[in-house]
């Protein structure tokens, strides 16, 4: 495996700091499997575009078994996709909840658990996790309880 080009699976690059992942690992020639809702194709060969939604357990599946099947390897997954919805607590909707419990923890998990699974069959590989910094440093005028208790969970896990 020392000479193949490596690959790096991305979550949420739609825009952001997951559209410069993206080109950062390209800038480093790997190859990228990018996954998000709104992903638009990329005219590179060596960015395979896998719409849909990370809280789908299938979109992570796709993820994983179309990298395989296009790239032979997963040596890198940078969960980064997240949603963030500033509300004071109370004011947060069953549907509000749902949707930042299901990209911040399920879709981690999701694409986590299938990514691992494969890198541990070829004995390598590494995962990032992109939080948010309202985790440890949180901003009176910003209302951020879910996204807090969500990616903070993650933190830790991290740390």
């Amino acid at each position: 495996m020392g000479i193949e080009q490596k690959v790096a699976v991305i979550t949420g690059p739609s825009q952001g700091i997951g559209a410069a992942l993206v080109k950062a690992y390209r800038d480093r020639n790997y190859r990228v499997v990018a996954t998000a809702r709104s992903v638009k194709p990329l005219s590179d060969a060596d960015v395979l575009v896998v719409p849909g939604d990370i809280a789908d357990r299938k979109t992570a599946e796709r993820a994983i078994s179309e990298g395989m099947v296009r790239f032979g390897r997963i040596d890198t997954l940078v969960n980064n996709a997240g949603i963030f919805i500033a509300k004071p607590f109370t004011q947060y909707t069953e549907a509000d909840y749902a949707a930042i419990l299901g990209v911040n923890l399920t879709g981690f998990f999701n694409i986590t658990q299938l990514a691992i699974a494969e890198m541990e069959k070829q004995g390598s590989g590494h995962v990032a996790q992109i939080n948010t910094s309202l985790v440890d440093n949180a901003i009176a005028g910003v209302p951020s309880v879910l996204a807090s208790l969500t990616k903070g969970g993650l933190w830790v896990a991290n740390s």
